[in-house]
């Protein structure tokens, strides 16, 4: 028995290290950084180290090209009870190369996957598999397309032709300009934004996207998008919210609808702005000014922008389901006017353009984030956190009156910064964007959106967020906090915009690259009707709150819930959209409008 025992305990002694000790790991972007850009990975250990811990790049023939020492060491018990957590920072590092970052942990080496570091290496390597994806998700199957030229109108006998546009989700084959309308709050912009993120794209970065073959590709997915947004212009003058497929094989099962939750339809099927509305206006006017034809005309563009906002002008509070405009009608608005604004240099649109900015400005409160109603609200938003930033943004490159300007630059700068301080509040070696929401009656800080909200039943992971702060943080910060470097902004929004991004590259606690054919690690393939699924260059939803978790808190990530692993797994159009817009900002040269 006792040799039993001596046996045992010398087991235990030698096995026991390999028991409680995982490795370290690393967590990184695995595709590319800017070299103007800031650059951090992180490094997950056990236990807190003995002291200072190195860390190198090494380059593509193994030899050491940086050398480094991780930052002070953190945690976050919300996320890894137990874990400590270090930055690395090897922002002053530019040469380009393929490098991974190595670490000497308890005499072993550990190392990351691989990354490149290049001058605008992160648009060149992600820009081509986006046009891509977008040309994938079209709905111009045979079965699609004979379906969408005769669509009834729920509960009508009418048809209307609603053909063109691209599938939602690498789960859904429907078509929307903005789900969620009924939760007032929530509804985020589809496919005008995916239009208006490709126009702006081919505007900012003309020379990049030609010197790559791009350009070409590009214009015409833009003008695909805008064309099925003149379709989907009634004669009425309002547009179309949703071709909803619910869910079937059959083609013939699709109608245009306005959608409650758990997928209940209704005839409320008229955008407001913030319904897809604003947006599909701005993406059309400012689509009008490069004089290209689609299926239809440079004018028939500018005319049906212009056709549209005078009816929502109108009509607006009738189609917001609960009758009352909110702080997404106000940016989605204040984008239709602006671009219209600059598409025409008429004075109604510059009006419209100043009382949105205003109206935007006052929505910014004493705490610094905005308000989404009259009732001290916060705004927060899954998909379009950035929006408000970016639509402030877009009215700077047309107002020129001085105090106006400065009323919108005060309310840009607010909003930055308490972007940063609410998501510097706590240990965040991520660096992860926090937020202000409301729960159960008190504002509340975290990181990931409340599961319980105003949807009843919808949250998912929020990529798309963290594309449109990081587009925020950069044309923002070119207004509020230019710099040289840092993609032309102060070194903090920098890196607040950088993070957000190697997040969706792999920089997560899941080191999960979200941007399918990337990378090491990506979500299993999601197959869908039609043969749409999963494609090169998609962006799948990513990380949420702890499942069960009603205020969002605790982080979680499933390839697998019964049905339910599309909250974290399934590509979206808006998720790609974002990240669109955040590369060309990134890959604009500074001062170039």
């Amino acid at each position: 028995m006792k040799n039993i025992c001596k046996a045992l305990l010398f087991s235990l002694f030698f096995i026991h290290p390999f028991i409680t000790y995982a490795k370290p790991v690393i967590y990184v972007n695995q595709i590319a950084f800017d070299s103007n850009a800031p650059k951090t990975a992180v490094v997950q250990l056990d236990a807190k180290a003995a002291g200072k811990v190195a860390f190198n790049l090494i380059d593509a023939a193994g030899k050491i090209a940086f050398t480094g020492v991780l930052g002070a060491p953190q945690v976050i018990t919300e996320w890894r009870p137990g874990k400590v957590f270090y930055k690395a920072d090897f922002s002053s590092f530019a040469k380009a190369g393929k490098y991974t970052l190595r670490v000497k942990v308890a005499g072993a080496l550990y190392s990351s996957y691989k990354f490149e570091i290049g001058d605008n290496a992160l648009a060149k390597q992600t820009l081509s598999a986006i046009i891509h994806y977008y040309n994938k998700q079209r709905a111009n199957t045979p079965q699609e397309v004979s379906a969408d030229m005769n669509l009834p109108l729920f509960g009508s006998d009418k048809t209307v032709n609603l053909r063109g546009g691209w599938c939602d989700a690498s789960g859904d084959v429907s078509k929307y300009f903005s789900h969620l309308a009924y939760a007032n709050y929530m509804s985020p912009q589809q496919i005008p934004l995916v239009t208006w993120s490709m126009v702006s794209t081919s505007e900012k970065i003309p020379t990049l996207l030609t010197k790559w073959n791009l350009k070409d590709s590009l214009d015409k997915e833009a003008l695909y998008g805008a064309d099925y947004m003149m379709r989907a212009l009634s004669d009425d003058d309002y547009f179309y919210m949703i071709v909803f497929s619910y869910f079937d094989k059959n083609p013939a099962a699709r109608r245009v609808v306005g959608l409650l939750a758990n997928s209940i339809t209704t005839n409320q099927y008229q955008c407001a702005f913030r319904e897809g509305g604003g947006m599909a206006i701005a993406a059309l006017a400012r689509i009008s000014q490069w004089k290209k034809d689609g299926n239809f005309t440079s004018q028939q563009y500018l005319d049906g922008a212009k056709r549209a906002f005078a009816h929502l002008l109108l009509y607006n509070t009738q189609y917001d389901d609960d009758g009352k405009e909110n702080i997404i009608d106000d940016y989605c608005a204040l984008m239709a006017a602006t671009e219209l604004w600059i598409a025409t240099n008429d004075t109604l649109y510059r009006d419209e353009a100043r009382k949105r900015a205003t109206n935007l400005n006052k929505r910014m409160s004493p705490a610094g984030y905005f308000l989404a109603n009259d009732a001290g609200r916060p705004y927060w938003h899954a998909s379009d956190a950035g929006l408000p930033i970016v639509a402030l943004s877009r009215y700077l490159d047309a107002e020129k009156d001085e105090t106006h300007r400065a009323e919108a630059l005060k309310t840009i700068k607010q909003a930055l910064d308490y972007n940063l301080a609410v998501t510097a509040k706590v240990s965040n070696p991520f660096g992860y964007a926090r937020q202000s929401f409301m729960f159960k009656g008190k504002v509340k800080d975290g990181f990931f959106i409340p599961h319980e909200n105003e949807t009843g039943w919808w949250w998912q992971g929020e990529n798309a967020r963290l594309g449109s702060l990081a587009t925020a943080a950069i044309v923002g910060g070119r207004l509020a906090y230019p710099a040289q470097a840092n993609w032309g902004i102060k070194s903090t929004l920098g890196a607040y915009a950088s993070q957000q991004l190697s997040w969706i590259m792999g920089g997560n606690p899941y080191n999960r690259c979200f941007i399918y054919g990337f990378g090491k690690n990506n979500v299993p393939y999601m197959a869908s009707n039609f043969g749409h699924g999963s494609q090169r260059g998609g962006i799948s939803n990513g990380v949420t709150g702890k499942d069960g978790n009603p205020d969002g808190s605790g982080i979680d990530f499933k390839t697998e819930a019964n049905g339910d692993e599309w909250r974290w797994t399934e590509q979206w159009i808006p998720h790609a959209a974002w990240f669109l817009q955040a590369v060309a900002a990134t890959a604009q040269p500074v001062g170039v409008k």
